[in-house]
């Protein structure tokens, strides 16, 4: 009763910062700014950013995200559901340091904040190779994708172990969860990886053995069907998603790859809209995130289009759609 209580003042403080939240018609006067500082000035009309915050993309970008993730922990005792939410940027900071310290460069600002191993730490624990410091889900393929890189200097192999032990742990997280939310998303994240898996794979002719490598087993999704039909070319593909609940992706890449690149973050927001109208779990909390994830990725695309003076209608392509 009270986990519930607790939910029911945090999903009606949500609901409140939902209204904040860009609808397509606040997304379409951004896109009728005409540069990218004209952008930033309406973002900052909008309350982006703090005052304190540099009118650059990137500062106001991050400042964003950094508010959401206050603002849920101001909400919630147990941050442990949102766990899986940050693996992909868990992975990002192990790859980084396994990179850096392989090729002994140093490169700025590689490493994503705010999360539960700093990027520094990352660094050290490749470093001293004690991955044994490392969450078991991560331990064995840091160790593992460090003696690959070593040894072979083969980058993309590296790459791949990692993007596949990241889906593998999203997946796993999702099959433990209590909340339905966690679930899907993991359902629809590993399913939409391999969907672009395969597709890349069939554009760059790799084989069958790479796919098995790089793709992570879910449920709605035959991975040895979609590698073969990966194989046979992009209509194969086509024709094996359209027997899926994945069918939308067939027609997003019958129409254009930008289509297809929409497509997969749009199912994303599809699979959490529902919690719109669930106000008693963590469900509506967990969907605000990756609302304002998708937001503030669907402004970034449309800051660099401004910025790169890209034709509107290159830029409205890429726009994604909205939670609210």
């Amino acid at each position: 009763m009270a986990s519930d209580m607790q939910y029911t003042y945090a999903v009606a403080r949500i609901r409140a910062m939902e209204v904040s939240l860009f609808s397509r018609a606040v997304i379409e006067q951004l896109m009728a700014c005409r540069t990218e500082e004209q952008c930033l000035q309406f973002l900052s009309e909008k309350g982006w950013g703090d005052n304190d915050t540099p009118m650059n993309a990137e500062a106001i970008l991050t400042r964003e995200r950094e508010k959401t993730w206050e603002t849920v922990r101001e909400l919630v005792k147990d941050m442990s559901v949102f766990d899986v939410l940050s693996y992909p940027d868990l992975f990002h900071n192990l790859k980084a340091a396994i990179k850096e310290v392989t090729t002994e460069e140093t490169n700025p600002n590689i490493f994503i904040q705010d999360t539960a191993i700093s990027g520094e730490e990352m660094l050290e624990i490749v470093k001293s190779k004690d991955f044994s410091r490392l969450p078991a889900f991560m331990s064995g393929v840091a160790q593992e994708a460090y003696e690959t890189l070593l040894h072979t200097r083969d980058g993309q192999l590296c790459d791949i172990m990692i993007d596949k032990a990241a889906l593998t742990a999203i997946y796993e997280a999702g099959k433990k969860a209590k909340d339905e939310i966690i679930r899907d998303y993991a359902e629809s994240t590993v399913a939409v990886a391999d969907i672009k898996i395969a597709v890349r794979s069939q554009k760059t002719a790799k084989s069958l053995e790479f796919m098995k490598k790089a793709m992570a087993p879910c449920d709605s999704l035959n991975i040895e069907a979609l590698s073969r039909a990966a194989l046979s070319g992009m209509d194969a593909i086509q024709e094996y998603l359209a027997g899926t609940v994945y069918a939308g992706g067939a027609e997003a890449l019958k129409e254009s790859p930008s289509a297809f690149e929409c497509w997969c973050d749009n199912r994303i927001i599809e699979t959490i809209r529902p919690q719109i109208h669930n106000p008693f779990t963590v469900g509506p909390l967990v969907a605000y995130v990756l609302a304002r994830e998708n937001e503030i990725k669907t402004v970034r695309i449309i800051l660099t289009g401004k910025l790169n003076e890209l034709p509107e209608e290159s830029i409205r392509e890429r726009v994604r759609e909205m939670y609210v």
